[in-house]
């Protein structure tokens, strides 16, 4: 099979195109997802960014954070980025994870969140984005007024290593959007 590729001159590998440490992980997102995802495939360039990606998303998908609050941060670093795919790749996610449409609709579109907790995840998640992890007081003292504590705060620094590889690098090869996520497009 032919490897695609986009304008950028970035290879999205395929099975037979990828470097030889990004197979065995590419038959791990083939698993997965049931094909490559273009991201990955562009990923595999580099088997180390590739197989660092999968761990940081097993790690945070393992961690105390809720199917809710895992798409909040995820979308809130997306949206903040801006990235083109991120935003419609995970529109999807949430929806196989049964997240409720208006959650989804809220981040996207920059709107309130149904509960003053999620609101208050995506305040500080944002913050993070913004401040660089130079939160003020005010951000800690809101977010541990709700229930969060100093391990959901690490969890989001998680999210945004995961996110941050993904984001910067769909910019960078201006990754093409997948068939399964084209419906959810998004522009800022």
């Amino acid at each position: 099979m032919q490897t695609k590729e986009n304008q950028e001159n970035f290879t999205i590998h395929t099975l037979e195109s990828a470097p030889e440490k990004s197979i065995e992980l590419l038959e791990k997102s083939k698993k997965t997802n049931g094909y490559v995802p273009n991201l990955h495939g562009v990923l595999a360039e580099s088997p180390e960014l590739l197989e660092a990606y999968q761990q940081l998303h097993g790690h945070f998908t393992a961690s105390s954070l809720n199917k809710d609050e895992l798409t909040v941060v995820w979308q809130t670093i997306n949206v903040a980025h801006e990235c083109h795919y991120c935003v419609p790749a995970h529109t999807a996610i949430a929806k196989a994870m049964k997240v409720e449409d208006r959650i989804t609709e809220a981040l996207r579109n920059g709107t309130e969140l149904p509960t003053k907790k999620l609101e208050t995840l995506r305040s500080v998640t944002l913050a993070m984005v913004r401040k660089r992890g130079n939160l003020k007081k005010e951000n800690l003292t809101e977010f541990y007024s709700v229930g969060y504590g100093q391990q959901q705060l690490l969890e989001i620094v998680l999210g945004l290593a995961q996110k941050t590889i993904s984001n910067y690098t769909n910019h960078l090869a201006h990754t093409p959007m997948d068939e399964a996520f084209q419906k959810f497009e998004w522009r800022k």
